[in-house]
């Protein structure tokens, strides 16, 4: 069983690291967007990445770490949520790792504290891989203004976001839930047509909990899927139903379920 604390060996692991200048390897920009009718605020981060280089999805899989915001220094700012769009999944070093290469434009919907514009001051944390993954911090310094235009980069990540399980066909989900070796088993069921070739999924279960690699059995539109789930600090597993995220993949696209009740 792989837990985290192996992708960040990975990503720490080398002095080699300092021979690249990673400002080469990454850059950051931030796209203002628009002001939407329900009063959120609708821009986006892009990440720019050398030949050869990646970042990872929200869920990196084994063999990355996820990103993390910080924008504590922000102003008119109560909330912020990514849309993340659908990711690439890849194999490094015999384990997968799921992100993105070229260019990332992760849509940001912010909810201000009240009219005016947003001043938007952190930093991201993620990690980046060429042959090696190496942490970097990007700082995130702009201003949104409340009278903005739609960007039609961030119009097409939009469109980029995985499919609603609605939209997927989804139909039938649920989960069990066993004690395990060493925390949990989970093992989901749901009724859908495979979304292309190179199936695959995801399982997340909130913070502070590791989820393996999901093996899946099919049997027509019946698709199983079974993984272990591991408190990070060591405590026992807890798991919130409506929390747990299911992320099939699969022919370049992907649907996501939100909360998996009981048989």
């Amino acid at each position: 069983m792989r837990l985290p604390a192996l992708a960040l060996a990975l990503c720490l692991a080398a002095p080699a690291a300092q021979a690249w200048d990673l400002d080469d390897a990454v850059s950051l920009t931030v796209l203002p967007g628009w002001r939407q009718a329900d009063g959120t605020h609708m821009a986006a981060i892009r990440l720019s990445l050398a030949p050869g280089w990646k970042t990872y999805w929200r869920a990196p899989g084994d063999a990355g770490i996820p990103p993390e915001f910080h924008f504590a220094g922000s102003g008119n700012l109560a909330a912020i949520r990514p849309h993340w769009p659908v990711p690439e999944i890849f194999e490094q070093g015999g384990m997968r790792s799921i992100g993105y290469h070229g260019e990332l434009v992760l849509p940001i919907e912010l909810q201000p504290r009240g009219g005016g514009d947003i001043v938007l001051s952190g930093e991201i944390e993620l990690g980046i891989c060429e042959e090696i993954c190496v942490p970097v911090r990007l700082p995130i310094e702009a201003l949104l203004p409340a009278v903005g235009s739609r960007d039609g980069a961030i119009i097409g990540a939009l469109v980029d976001a995985p499919m609603s399980a609605a939209a997927a066909g989804v139909g039938g989900v649920s989960c069990t839930l066993r004690p395990g070796a060493e925390g949990m088993e989970i093992t989901a069921e749901l009724t859908m047509a495979p979304l292309g070739p190179g199936e695959a999924a995801v399982i997340e279960a909130g913070p502070g909990i590791w989820v393996s690699e999901p093996e899946l059995t099919r049997s027509g539109d019946r698709l199983r899927m079974t993984a272990h789930l591991v408190d990070i600090a060591g405590r026992q597993v807890a798991v919130d139903r409506g929390a747990l995220r299911l992320t099939l993949f699969g022919g370049g696209r992907a649907a996501e379920v939100q909360g998996c009740p009981a048989p």
